[in-house]
Order: structure tokens, then sequence, then C-alpha cells
């Protein structure tokens, strides 16, 4: 929708070029939030067409008016290099220009906003969705007929929690759902030997030893430009966090959703994962990711990653009970959309063997398997072996699964977690 066919009365109030003008930015942050006769005068025109315009363009008709006030204030010629998705900052907004842009927004909508606007909503897409619910709230326009009632508690408690898509990386090259059942269906062996390029052979002492192991052998790979991830942070990013994200963004995919349609909902994330090791070989870190160490090696950013790549603003936590942590946060997940937490939840597990220490320790245990397969239930059972892999689900309830019109793969009607306790053994 054409913003100026929409508001003529802004394009002439509109200066062709902000861009070193910090008397006026000055005055701008001095500005009252109530603005002037002139400027209700201004404003006037968006109570009369937004009312009229449909639910579904009212979305894009604020963000095209957040995406042409940012272009205003930074002086381009047009809003194309104001892309919905991207953050404000990788347009050159800082605090001054940041507080420009609220004024002509606060201007143009007669809502009072805080100084720290686009701080709160980073891109332009966050920041429309959120001025959309503003003026729904103070009934500059009404709210969409469509809007679900608000269900009881005893509702959402007795509701089953629906499975509605799933993504995976997998040994055997299982990079997705249907390759992984192929591979099981043939009766393949994703088992290879110990990966060459992951440094192992310092930490073994010169040399690989001749096991298998189940290895995702493109761990290391990621596009990083695609989450707006530096290359130097990248490089500093546990390769489990590069997975979950990348499953992440295939899942929403899958279930027929943007990466884009959920943000600022109340979308949970739950994953399992144990320390992968990664960056705890005791080798110095390059200077150039030693700033990104703490976040790229710490389990609990894993899922924040994800809450943060695509604005989900629902429960966000890492699980680890080892080999249950997946089990265990699909439990968490189920309890999450069953109390009204979140309406909607990413849930899964990752792991991938960044150092061979599993092997190494389950080796002086006697523990492995010699062929480093398992076999379990089997008479011929000698010890364990390892994996790695990412999988994960998107849930909600069911009811909101067949309200959204998203197709239903499986059903969870109940989950518990236990201990055993003191066994014998």
């Amino acid at each position: 929708m054409d913003w100026e066919r929409f508001a003529p009365a802004f394009a002439s109030t509109r200066p062709s070029s902000l861009i070193g003008d910090l008397p006026e930015v000055r005055t701008a942050l001095a500005a009252d939030d109530t603005g002037t006769a002139a400027d209700e005068e201004r404003k006037a025109p968006l109570t009369g067409w937004m009312a009229v315009l449909p639910a579904t363009e009212r979305l894009h008709t604020v963000l095209e008016l957040v995406r042409q006030e940012t272009a205003d204030v930074l002086g381009y010629d047009g809003t194309e290099a104001v892309e919905a998705d991207r953050p404000f900052k990788d347009f050159g907004i800082d605090s001054l220009t940041a507080v420009r842009v609220r004024n002509r927004i606060a201007t143009a909508t007669g809502l009072r906003l805080p100084t720290t606007l686009l701080f709160d909503h980073p891109t332009p897409r966050a920041l429309a969705g959120a001025m959309l619910e503003r003026l729904t709230q103070d009934g500059v326009i009404e709210a969409p007929a469509e809007t679900p009632p608000a269900r009881s508690p005893q509702a959402l408690a007795d509701d089953p929690i629906a499975i509605v898509a799933m993504s995976c990386r997998y040994p055997g090259g299982a990079h997705s759902p249907e390759q992984l059942w192929d591979l099981v269906a043939a009766g393949a062996d994703g088992m290879t030997p110990f990966p060459a390029d992951r440094g192992w052979e310092a930490l073994l002492g010169g040399g690989i030893p001749d096991l298998a192991g189940g290895f995702v052998h493109d761990a290391p790979e990621f596009d990083a430009a695609l989450f707006g991830i530096s290359p130097r942070e990248a490089l500093a990013m546990d390769p489990q966090q590069r997975l979950v994200l990348e499953a992440a963004w295939e899942l929403m995919e899958r279930a027929g959703l943007t990466p884009q349609a959920l943000h600022g909902s109340d979308t949970g994330v739950f994953i399992g994962a144990s320390a992968s090791g990664y960056g705890s070989a005791g080798l110095p870190l390059p200077a150039e990711v030693a700033g990104h160490a703490l976040t790229g090696s710490a389990n609990s950013v894993l899922t924040g990653r994800v809450s943060y790549a695509f604005g989900l603003e629902g429960p966000s936590v890492t699980t680890d009970t080892a080999c249950s942590s997946s089990l265990v946060s699909l439990h968490l997940a189920a309890q999450a959309l069953r109390a009204g937490e979140c309406s909607l939840a990413v849930v899964g597990g990752v792991a991938v063997m960044a150092v061979p220490a599993a092997f190494v320790e389950f080796d002086r245990q006697n523990g492995l398997a010699t062929d480093g397969r398992c076999k379990s239930f089997a008479a011929g059972a000698d010890g364990t072996g390892w994996g790695e892999g990412v999988g994960m689900v998107l849930v909600e309830r069911l009811s909101d699964a067949r309200r959204n019109g998203h197709q239903v793969l499986a059903v969870l009607r109940g989950s518990a977690v236990n201990q055993d306790g003191r066994p014998t053994g």
C-alpha cells in the first residue's frame, strides 16, 4: 500500500535530508510528546483511513509509515534501503536519530511513545507490530473481529498437544524428516569414521583411533548472514547454536510460517543440550573472536539465540538432563502450553561433539562398543556409541492447531518426568 496516497499531508513536511543536522535533532530530543496543534492537524487523517482498512492491510500500512519516517530522518531518497527485518542499527540509527524517528511516528499516530522506542523494537517490522497493537489498544482502530475469545485455564489444561512441524539434521545425510525416514526404511548405516577436520589429532595425541560415530559432518557450516550474525561471532558460536538456528528456521517454514510471522508473539523455546566442549580444549582463542566466546559457548544462550533471532517473547529454556534432555524439554513445553504461558513452542534437542572427550572417557571405562554402535537389548551389546544431530518439533494446543489450519502430525496427550532415586548397581 502506498503511504503517500493515504497520508499526503505528511509529504510536504518531510525534509529531504537530516544527516548532520545536529541542532534539529537536539530540538527533537526536547520536543514535547503531545505535539502542537499543527501536529494534530497532520495526524488527523490517520484515524479516518486506518479505520476503514482491512485488518490484513493494517500491519503493512503501519510498516510503510515506519520505513518512510526512518528513511526521511536518515536522508534516504526512498524506503527501499530500510528493509523491514533488518535492525535499525544496521541503517546507521544512533540515539539521536532514533529519538527523531520516534518523534515523527508519535506525531503521525498521536501516541505518547517512549524515547527508547527503536531500541525496544529493533526492526521496522517489530516496531510496526507494536504500533498496530498500541493503535488498537488506544481505540484509534478497532480490534480485528476474528480475535479468538479467551479460554478458561481448565480448557487449556485439558487440551492435547499437537506436533505441527518437524526438522532435523542427523548422521547419514538425513537433513530432513523425509531423508531420515528413507535412511531407516532402507536399513542404512549412518556411522562413519572420526571426522578429520576438527583438530582431534592433536587432542588425541597425534592420531585418530579406528572408531566410528554418528557425525553430522557439515556441522561447521553456517549461513551467518541469514541471521544477521557477523563472521567473527559465528566463529565463536558453538556449532550446537548454529544447528539449532538453522533447524528452527526450517521448522517454521515447514509449518507454513515465515520466520518473521512470529515476531513479538508468546512463542516459547525449549531445547535440550549438554556442553559440547567447543572452545574448551585449552587452546588460545584468536583475538578476533575472544569477545564473543562467552555467549558463544554458554548453553543458556542456545535457546536465547532462537528467541532473539525470531523475536519470540515466550519462555526460553535450555534443559540438560543428559540423554533425556529432549523429552524433558517436550514435557516442559507441554506444561507451558497448557498453563497458557505460550501459544506455540519450538522444542527439540541438539548434540555436537566438538571435542572427543566422550569417547576418551568411556574408553577409559571400557564402556565403548568395539564398532561404535549401540546394540540395545541385543545379546551382542558391548558398550555405547556416540552420535550427533538436531531434532526439532513445533507444538501447539490441538484446538489452536485445528483453528489455525496447521497439519497435525502427532498428538501428545500426556507426559511426565521422574528419576530412579537410588537403585541397586
